[in-house]
């Protein structure tokens, strides 16, 4: 059997649907009727998401930011085990508690070494389109399976979790995918364009130093305005790190890329716009201050961004 991205698709999908379905049938959920509509449309986009018409899944994404936006959305009630039942389950499972979650980046590197763009011995088990993608797909299923045999509990238990998990993060699971095509429209809105347009005729980007400075600074605030370094990178890299940087000062293009995008994710340490990052952690710790984790965060982020323009600049090929 292949292991494709739309089996993946699938997978999740049907998480989400038992989400929906678990949420409309919970009497006790504050927000019932809301929260399931909201996960069913999206367990909707994985499910039937290329047989259906755009308009239709266009609608229904419409559907769910309304439905958010009105705060219907919202965690139902969660029963924790006792404080005996934790230090039961914490003396039983030691440190293997951490194997599934190593079980994850380990089969998933094992399967992307031991085959080539997804075959072994000339049978394709990986989508060869996207095999690092169907590899960690493929090894989260291991390690759901591993977690279940350690626990010694049932996928239904790991599908509780899951809504549990879903519960607490809220729409903003979504963002990432939403602000992720963002970028993608905002690129084909010719916003790149515009910003190459702007860069060039009000700011000095002959000098080689305050060119640098606006791509990385860019690609950074970008992404605090839309809460995703991949939202920012086709903006910023159209605008000025290809135009600018590589046909001007002709610096290598992997580098322009990598460092751009580490500079995005300085960004991202400082928004909460990214929420999922920064906010739902927050949410999770019950901290008092939900903009804890960026108010930690701001001065690795400035200190990462610092030093990245001045890698950016030095690796500049010298005229």
């Amino acid at each position: 059997m292949i292991f494709t991205l739309p089996h993946l698709y699938v997978l999740a999908g049907l998480v989400l649907a038992c989400v929906a379905a678990m949420t409309a049938a919970d009497r006790r959920h504050p927000r019932r009727l809301g929260s399931a509509l909201f996960w069913g449309f999206y367990a909707l986009v994985f499910l039937a998401g290329d047989l259906l018409p755009p308009a239709w899944i266009g609608a229904g994404v419409i559907a769910m930011a309304v439905i958010a936006g009105l705060h219907r959305v919202a965690a139902g009630p969660v029963e924790h085990p006792s404080t005996a039942e934790y230090v039961e389950r914490a003396r039983r499972l030691g440190s293997t508690l951490f194997l599934p979650a190593l079980a994850i980046p380990a089969v998933a590197m094992i399967a992307i070494l031991a085959t080539t763009k997804g075959k072994l011995g000339g049978v394709q088990l990986l989508d060869a389109g996207n095999p690092t993608l169907a590899a960690i797909g493929m090894s989260s299923v291991v390690a759901l399976a591993l977690a279940c045999w350690l626990a010694r509990e049932t996928p239904a238990q790991g599908v509780r979790e899951a809504r549990r998990l879903v519960d607490a993060m809220g729409w903003a699971l979504v963002l990432p995918q939403m602000l992720a095509m963002l970028g993608l429209v905002f690129s084909d809105a010719g916003v790149g364009k515009a910003v190459a347009w702007l860069a060039t005729h009000y700011i000095a980007m002959d000098v080689r130093f305050v060119a640098v400075a606006v791509y990385a600074i860019g690609m950074a605030l970008f992404t605090v305005i839309m809460g995703n370094g991949f939202a920012a990178f086709p903006v910023m890299t159209g605008g000025v790190g290809v135009p600018v940087l590589v046909g001007v000062f002709h610096i290598n293009p992997a580098a322009m890329a990598a460092i751009g995008m580490f500079s995005g994710y300085c960004g991202t340490l400082m928004t909460p716009m990214a929420a999922n990052f920064n906010i739902v952690p927050a949410a999770l710790l019950e901290l008092p201050d939900k903009n804890a984790v960026i108010r930690a965060q701001w001065p690795t982020a400035m200190g990462i961004l610092a030093f990245n323009i001045l890698l950016l600049y030095f690796l500049l090929p010298r005229p």
